[in-house]
């Protein structure tokens, strides 16, 4: 039986069905001017009630069958189809055969929507089928990102960008369907309407070109901490997509930012930070130019009491003789000798480098900055061992707090602008003298 044979017993069945439909109508005393209206809406909802049940049930035996295999297989792809509606959507595409064949049965009265209509069921189809890979690609997603070398990676975007190629397909199709020419002649019409369409996906083309950049350049990851200051972001990365970047900022406000901006404009990725298992840590405490001073030698004895210490005076008061014997001169300000502040910032050295919150395979210095008007500034620049902030903060605060009880010991001052109220105390306490 060849497929006109099938045809033809096909159209036979209709004028069959739609003849006894007429007559069981007529019977029932339904009057002859009605027939027609009452026979489309006995019709239409025995293939909507045929349609939806048939839907249900494959949904139905799809989800079951998915979890069986999940469950017999350990495979998660099966997991991820059900999440990602994959039974639903194929359970959708079913019914297109019985729909399509229907349509001339329940419209054979009004013959000139039949057309129409089987172009709307084929269009329908054409997206049904669109949505089903869709399903599976993000599955598929799905199943990668559990893949360490995938976990962090922008997949949404690669998702639309596979959305955009299947649409651009499916739009050939509609075309066709719709006006029953070839895509050639849909992609001679769109050439001269291209540079609209450039125009309407400029920020979806430059996304997806900033996308690629992203990715190929590892430039940033899901999870990952970025400040951008011009956007008033600084947080962590939850989103990638073709168009935009979603931060979470660490106030709980979030903050969207276009996908190209990440290549044309300047941030700040603190991955590096986060992955060295270190954070720097930069203070400085601004010392009084009138407390540094020479050390007496009964000072240096008593500092060499002091853990960390003692190896560093002996060191230096070796190299000092040395240096002082080439000079006959007994003034201070002609030798070399040892200050109050050289002291200290070996202090700072020793005590940090044996804090146990300290990173000692990074930099660790104690230095003076260039002289201002507030002091001479002596920064402690290190790394701590961990980089969670609230401990970093806390480790930070236990440094800088030991540092600035301690500065007394060694008989500096540090500076501090003072209020009017401060001037008046003072003038207060030399008048009550």
């Amino acid at each position: 039986m060849d497929i006109e044979d099938l045809q033809s017993d096909y159209e036979s069945m209709t004028v069959s069905i739609a003849r006894w439909m007429q007559e069981t109508l007529s019977h029932l005393g339904v009057p002859e001017q009605w027939v027609e209206y009452v026979k489309l809406i006995v019709l239409l909802a025995i293939v909507t009630i045929t349609v939806y049940l048939l839907q249900l049930v494959v949904r139905k035996i799809l989800t079951f069958v998915f979890h069986r295999v999940e469950k017999i297989t350990t495979l998660s792809f099966f997991g991820y189809t059900i999440n990602n509606k994959l039974p639903h959507y194929l359970a959708l595409v079913v019914p297109y055969s019985f729909v399509r064949g229907a349509i001339p049965i329940v419209f054979y009265d009004f013959k000139g929507l039949i057309s129409p209509l089987i172009k709307l069921t084929d269009i329908y189809l054409v997206f049904m089928v669109i949505w089903t890979v869709m399903a599976l690609v993000r599955s598929f997603g799905d199943v990668l990102q559990e893949k360490p070398a995938f976990k962090n990676k922008p997949m949404k975007s690669y998702f639309q960008v596979i959305q955009i190629i299947l649409f651009i397909f499916g739009a050939v199709v509609v075309y066709a369907i719709l006006t029953g020419r070839s895509a050639t002649a849909f992609f001679a019409a769109m050439g001269a309407a291209s540079a609209v369409l450039l125009l309407m996906f400029k920020d979806s083309i430059m996304g997806f070109v900033g996308s690629i950049q992203i990715t190929t350049n590892d430039m940033v990851q899901i999870g990952d901490w970025i400040t951008m200051n011009k956007y008033g972001a600084d947080g962590n990365v939850e989103e990638i997509t073709l168009t935009t970047v979603k931060v979470r900022n660490f106030d709980k406000t979030i903050t969207t930012i276009p996908t190209y901006a990440l290549i044309s404009d300047s941030f700040q990725n603190w991955r590096g930070m986060q992955e060295s298992g270190g954070r720097r840590f930069r203070r400085a405490l601004n010392i009084k130019y009138d407390s540094i001073r020479f050390l007496t030698e009964e000072e240096i004895e008593k500092f060499k009491k002091v853990d960390g210490l003692a190896d560093y005076i002996k060191e230096k008061q070796g190299i000092y003789a040395k240096l002082n014997k080439q000079t006959a001169s007994d003034l201070p300000l002609n030798k070399h000798a040892i200050t109050n502040c050289d002291l200290f910032m070996q202090y700072g050295i020793y005590y940090l480098r044996n804090h146990p919150n300290i990173n000692k395979d990074m930099t660790l210095l104690v230095r003076q900055l260039a002289s201002t008007t507030q002091g001479l500034p002596i920064e402690l620049y290190t790394f701590t061992s961990t980089t969670i902030w609230a401990e970093y903060e806390t480790i930070l605060a236990e440094i800088m707090n030991h540092l600035i009880s301690v500065v007394q010991y060694f008989g500096l001052t540090i500076y501090e602008e003072s209020s009017g109220s401060d001037d008046y105390n003072v003038y207060m306490k030399r008048m009550e003298q």
